[in-house]
């Protein structure tokens, strides 16, 4: 089964691709781990892209698509993923489409994790991590700073819940609640029992 997750930051994007990427026996691909990835180990790339996280901007298409393409050809992709943070514009929805024509494949379905934008403030500003032994909070999760992602995503990326829901493709989940809630909704709109077993996909 091939997946896009969407929503927006704060949403719990990371933590349903895993879980759900789990039940349906395909990788989590998600363009945030292969940004930090390049970010921690300070790579040219990594200096690029922090420059734009830190601002809460987009990372540009040239980059991200040509990331996401690679990730796509690997061996453990080819059954099936689930895709967390991208497509997050358009443009990138259609080269994701055509990317995946050339392969023979096509998108089974779209998640959209749907949250208050208030909420998402509470939860992102409210997170701090831990550097040599002091709690900090991340620039990228300073309520100005929040408030701009989610600008944004309502500009960049929610008119994809359009795109996707014209083809058909799109199922909003109700993502306020327990972890396990919101998992079971998206596995029933996916048509999967929660054994990985897939059945027919329940519509909104």
């Amino acid at each position: 089964m091939r997946v896009v997750l969407l929503g927006p930051p704060g949403a719990g994007k990371g933590t349903q691709a895993q879980i759900i990427a789990g039940e349906l026996g395909v990788p989590a691909i998600s363009t945030g781990d292969i940004f930090r990835a390049n970010v921690s180990g300070q790579t040219e790339l990594g200096k690029q892209v922090k420059t734009y996280l830190d601002a809460g901007n987009l990372v540009p298409d040239e980059i991200t698509v040509a990331m996401v393409k690679d990730r796509l050809a690997e061996p453990d992709a080819k059954a099936g993923f689930l895709l967390d943070g991208f497509p997050r514009s358009i443009p990138q929805a259609e080269q994701l489409r055509e990317s995946l024509g050339e392969l023979g494949h096509a998108l089974d379905r779209v998640l959209e994790l749907v949250v208050d934008e208030e909420e998402l403030v509470r939860r992102l500003s409210g997170r701090r991590m831990i550097v040599d032994g002091q709690e900090v909070q991340r620039d990228d999760d300073k309520p100005e700073t929040v408030r701009h992602r989610l600008a944004v995503y309502r500009e960049q990326t929610a008119p994809l819940s359009s795109f996707y829901e014209e083809d058909g493709l799109l199922a909003r989940i109700d993502a306020i609640g327990a972890v396990e809630e919101v998992t079971a909704r998206a596995l029933r709109a996916l048509g999967v029992d929660g054994d990985g077993e897939a059945g027919q996909p329940a519509t909104d």
